[in-house]
């Protein structure tokens, strides 16, 4: 069973040095599940001196050899992939059934990735006279979200690891069970001491200590923007790399010659992944001003479909929000909403009917929503999507476009006439017809939504740093 009262440092369970902990709450029975230590500067100190110790001998090893302990963890978590995919439903409200292909494969699968992007890398090269030598950045502080806990943790780390850095993590306290479960499989598998290291706590005390410690070498953060705006000014002190993956307001743009059927049904499907909680969710449909009845009889029957109910039960689609601050504030998106004139075509304020406790919202379809509308233009992070419709495809490509995020996108349409209009989306990651996935592709953002790439080998490369060597 895990122990949550400890910290993983060093090879090692170690106590914190301070008695103050942090409740965990499930989001559906709203009581205390666990509680995990509130991590200081103290204990920051001691998991970056470990990772700092270790980094020598690490970095110095064979890449086969660290490209081997992270299949080797990709097996320990494939054989917790049940309990891991419970306890991340209990918290996020995703359903057991996509909390084990997402939560838990994705992550697996990642492991295995970065085990064959590290291990086939060419990190000497020559240029003329000049070698060009791709080395290890050194120790990285690891901040994760609670959205997606595991998945955003492996991201940041398989590829660090195998890129020959040690690591600190910080997850989010809000969901901190797969930074444990992480932290036991590497113990498992006999990862050498210090290259994994792992403090919970909040961001204003342990996460700052990380971001601004003068042994970290980079950070990599993946949260809010307001948060990664922190980081940024913090770790500028220390003039040390940042990554950051931040917010988004996704626009799919569904042109008039699309396939309308298959439009709405990914469209919906993205915009309310994980009940909407995903930085990249496609929660601004826009669609042609004379065909918008039309598709939005389409949205409506599909969103029904969307079962509201307990994250155990099979079928249902959507869970509760991750805790009761976040079930208010999509609640308040809903109403302020309706307050600026939007037309309600699903769903709508209130209480879920039938869920007397627990962080739920009713999934809601908002029509006729402004491109400056509040809730077309600030991140929700729930089931709220917003129909825009457009008059041509210039104010289509303009709309999607006015916004501070940058993160993801869709377009669908006759294939060449999508992708025409895919590229003129400043966005990092754009979908043409439901083009799928690739955990090799490179992810992250453009303006507000970060600044680095994650995944495949633009991940790893975003944690070495480059030598020229004169001969």
């Amino acid at each position: 069973m895990t122990t949550y009262g400890r910290f993983y440092i060093d090879g090692s369970w170690v106590p914190p040095t301070s008695d103050h902990t942090l409740d965990v709450v499930d989001s559906i029975t709203e009581q205390v599940m666990y509680s995990v230590p509130a991590g200081m500067a103290t204990d920051v100190d001691a998991a970056v001196s470990a990772a700092r110790g270790a980094l020598p001998g690490w970095s110095a090893s064979p890449v086969e050899i660290r490209a081997d302990y992270l299949r080797k963890i990709a097996d320990g978590i494939a054989k917790r992939t049940e309990a891991i995919a419970a306890a991340i439903a209990r918290k996020t409200g995703m359903s057991v059934t996509a909390a084990r292909m997402i939560q838990v494969g994705l992550p697996i699968h990642n492991l295995g990735t970065a085990a064959a992007v590290g291990g086939s890398y060419a990190f000497e090269s020559r240029r003329g006279t000049t070698v060009i030598r791709r080395e290890p950045i050194g120790v990285v502080g690891c901040i994760t979200p609670w959205n997606y806990p595991l998945h955003q943790a492996v991201a940041k780390i398989a590829y660090a690891t195998v890129a020959g850095c040690t690591v600190v993590l910080k997850p989010s306290e809000v969901a901190p069970s797969a930074a444990f479960v992480l932290a036991e499989v590497a113990d498992e598998v006999g990862l050498p001491a210090g290259v994994f290291n792992m403090d919970t706590g909040v961001g204003a005390v342990a996460g700052e200590a990380l971001v601004g410690h003068p042994d970290v070498d980079m950070v990599s953060f993946t949260g809010s923007t307001r948060a990664g705006k922190r980081v940024s000014v913090v770790a500028s002190e220390t003039v040390k790399r940042v990554a950051l993956e931040l917010g988004g307001k996704s626009a799919n743009v569904i042109l008039p010659d699309a396939d309308l059927s298959k439009a709405v049904k990914l469209g919906m499907g993205n915009a309310w992944i994980n009940g909407g909680q995903t930085c990249t969710a496609w929660t601004r449909m826009l669609v042609p001003a004379d065909k918008q009845d039309e598709i939005l009889e389409m949205v409506e029957a599909a969103a029904a479909k969307y079962t509201v109910g307990d994250p155990a039960e099979e079928t249902t689609r959507i869970g509760p929000m991750s805790s009761e601050s976040q079930r208010q504030r999509v609640h308040g998106y809903i109403e302020r909403g309706i307050a600026d004139g939007a037309r309600v075509v699903f769903g709508g304020a209130g209480q879920v009917e039938g869920m007397e406790s627990g962080a739920y919202v009713r999934p809601t379809v908002f029509a006729d929503v402004a491109p400056d509308a509040v809730i077309a233009r600030e991140e929700i992070f729930g089931p709220v999507l917003s129909v825009i419709p457009y008059r041509d495809e210039e104010q289509a490509v303009a709309i999607a476009n006015d916004t501070v995020y940058g993160l993801a996108g869709a377009v669908f349409g006759e294939d060449d006439h999508a992708l025409a209009v895919a590229r003129r989306i400043r966005a990092g990651q754009i979908d043409v017809n439901g083009g799928a996935f690739n955990i090799m592709a490179p992810f992250g953002g453009y303006k507000q939504s970060g600044n680095g790439r994650e995944l495949g080998r633009y991940g790893l490369e975003e944690f070495l740093e480059t030598k020229a060597i004169q001969r």
